[in-house]
């Protein structure tokens, strides 16, 4: 048997399975609304002040949240049904988007709401690697969870072509409004799909008298002392305070240096996803695990060392096709993150362990900053280009940790 058709035969197998099936629909509608909203958040706050600091600060109040309540989250997460918890996540969502969907039609839709939605965005986001993904993982159990992340993140992919051009459209046509309806549509299905789970047992119910700080403190502990789990999380760190926060600036240089409205800013930023879609393709075909640690760090590389040639890139054809192969890097970080931390931690500790992540994801909201302040100085493409190097010296200074991860 080839290699395609084996993990060809392994992909079916996995959605072959009903509750897989369903956590990875709710993973692909949830993160299709996310990208739509956070274009049009992004295109309407530009519009209205002309800021693109305030751009960034939207952007970096959805990750504010992680940083904050990333460790005690996973903790908390241990001593809750998931499916129970998953169930109220995908409400607690619905409700938001149809508040702000009300606002926006009876024309009272104003930027302190998006940024209030956008915080609370945030805290759900948190969520999702100590709930879903652990029961992803929960399903398909350690060996086939890179094959798993593949297809899960394969879907973030996808939401990340269809969002951002789905978002564009709407804005040009119906304005904000009709994206958040489109928002409440896609909850509504999260929601329906949610209740469907069956309900799977916590890998490890918590020990009686333990509280969620001590268990989190113990995640923090594990982290620190496992020397391959610090180099993810050292890692995970550079990507998102010097890499992903450049995403928030592709409406900026889309409107000012391209040219470009609405709809052509959806389509130039659907072209990430296009690359991080076909990326997934690839992984999920071809990836063993003597390729994982070289994808993460790799992805990380190649992603910072693209950023200057967008940001100076001077037709839209060529920042697309830039965008393109930032999504083919950010396919090898984004999956072998979620697979590797899976794998490295034990099973009574991943929850504990995911909210880590989510704390060292959420850190990148200094990035936001960081870049919202310099494009405000200097402008959005030369505040680009400069994160982008930052990065990459500082990846080069972490050479020690890329050796732990298996370099």
């Amino acid at each position: 048997m080839t290699v395609t058709a084996l993990w060809g035969t392994q992909r079916k197998w996995l959605l072959a399975e009903p509750d897989f099936r369903r956590l990875w629909l709710i993973g692909l509608v949830v993160f299709s609304v996310r990208w739509l909203e956070m274009l049009a958040v992004a295109v309407f706050a530009y519009q209205q002040t002309g800021s693109p600091l305030i751009v960034a600060l939207l952007t970096m109040l959805r990750m504010l949240p992680m940083a904050l309540f990333g460790a005690p989250i996973g903790a908390a997460a241990e001593r809750i049904e998931r499916r129970t918890a998953l169930v109220i996540v995908m409400f607690s969502m619905l409700l938001c988007s149809i508040a702000l969907a009300l606002l926006a039609w009876t024309g009272s839709l104003e930027v302190w709401h998006l940024a209030l939605a956008s915080l609370f965005s945030g805290i759900i986001w948190t969520t999702d690697n100590p709930v879903r993904r652990t029961m992803i993982g929960e399903v398909v159990g350690p060996e086939r969870m890179s094959a798993a992340m593949s297809i899960d993140v394969g879907a973030n992919n996808a939401s990340r072509m269809l969002g951002p051009t789905v978002g564009g459209i709407l804005l040009a046509t119906l304005g904000i409004g009709g994206a958040f309806v489109v928002s409440v549509a896609g909850y509504l299905v999260a929601v329906a799909v949610a209740v469907r789970v069956r309900a799977i047992a916590n890998a490890a119910a918590p020990a009686s008298g333990t509280s969620v700080l001590e268990r989190m403190i113990e995640g923090l502990m594990l982290v620190h002392s496992d020397r391959r789990l610090s180099g993810i999380m050292v890692i995970t760190v550079i990507y998102n305070t010097f890499g992903w926060p450049f995403t928030s600036m592709i409406p900026v240089i889309g409107q000012d240096d391209l040219g470009l409205g609405p709809a052509g800013i959806g389509l130039l930023a659907s072209m990430d996803g296009v690359g991080a879609f076909g990326g997934a393709i690839v992984i999920a075909l071809y990836a063993k695990p003597r390729h994982f640690a070289r994808l993460f760090v790799g992805g990380v590389a190649i992603y910072l060392a693209m950023l200057p040639v967008f940001a100076l890139a001077s037709y839209p054809l060529l920042a697309g096709s830039v965008l393109l192969l930032t999504g083919l890097a950010n396919a090898g970080f984004s999956i072998m993150q979620a697979t590797l931390v899976y794998l490295s931690a034990p099973a009574e500790m991943r929850s504990r362990v995911f909210g880590v992540l989510s704390v060292c994801i959420g850190i990148g909201m200094i990035g936001f900053l960081h870049l919202g302040w310099l494009a405000g100085l200097i402008g959005a493409p030369w505040a680009i280009v400069t994160t982008g190097v930052e990065g990459l010296l500082v990846l080069l200074l972490t050479r020690r940790w890329w050796r732990a991860i298996g370099v």
